[in-house]
């Protein structure tokens, strides 16, 4: 077997489906992972996955075929693989996959809209890295139009929580009995960013729903069905992380 390069071990995991890297490094600290039979929690362990035998809780670690899935995720729906409260969460909503896969990112419990989903250890980390700022694009629907002045101080920036919470864009839509409908789009987004922003200005939240991921759209795609990506999809949307790579 010819050896390849050792790489980090936070990585390799992420490749394999494990989680994000973020969570793979509570893995190694955690001291759930061992290498060839030792325990190993220093976070720049390198691996070399050809010559070396990874366990993670007592189960060989492998890398696996590269899935990348698109979900319409329904509101009061967690995005994590497992709910102490029971709730209904992501993963339920697929079909048994032979694949272990994690989300890409989070849409709070009552927010609704295209998740991606995925085992790509490289995709995921590039698409959560704040350097990248891959735009994503949200509906909300709101009790009451948003001012002038209102709209331009969330263009600049409102400080919250010890946190900047800005918009790229914002466009005021159709007026209904559902809301005053706008169209979002975030560079950088932060926890609960929307709401956190309508709430500063005293907005009611009737209905929150992203509609894009970089040039992935959700398109037609039903609340609660899913499909994998497309080829041509994910060519365009490395080539978008590609691009702001360049930028940085």
């Amino acid at each position: 077997m010819t050896q390849s390069p050792p790489i980090r071990l936070q990585k390799y995991l992420a490749d394999c489906g494990l989680g994000s890297r973020r969570f793979c490094e509570k893995l190694i600290t955690a001291g759930r992972i061992t290498i060839d039979g030792k325990t190993v929690t220093e976070l720049g362990t390198k691996v070399d996955p050809s010559t070396q035998k990874v366990i993670c809780n007592g189960k060989v670690v492998q890398k696996e075929a590269s899935v990348t899935l698109l979900l319409n995720k329904p509101p009061k729906v967690i995005c994590t693989s497992d709910d102490p409260q029971g709730r209904t969460t992501v993963l339920d909503l697929l079909e048994e996959l032979p694949e272990r896969v994690y989300t890409v990112g989070r849409l709070d419990f009552m927010s609704e809209g295209l998740i991606m989903v995925t085992n790509d250890g490289d995709l995921a980390h590039s698409l959560m890295h704040p350097r990248y700022h891959i735009e994503k694009v949200y509906k909300v629907w709101i009790d009451k139009p948003i001012g002038y002045h209102q709209l331009q101080k969330m263009k600049r920036g409102i400080p919250n929580q010890g946190e900047t919470l800005r918009v790229l864009d914002i466009d005021e839509g159709q007026h209904s009995r559902k809301g005053v409908e706008y169209t979002i789009t975030l560079g950088e987004g932060k926890n609960r960013h929307i709401r956190r922003l309508m709430e500063h200005f005293e907005k009611k939240v009737f209905r929150l729903m992203r509609v894009s991921i970089g040039p992935i759209r959700l398109d037609d795609l039903k609340i609660g069905e899913w499909r994998p990506a497309k080829p041509s999809e994910l060519k365009l949307l490395r080539a978008a992380i590609s691009e702001q790579k360049k930028s940085t």
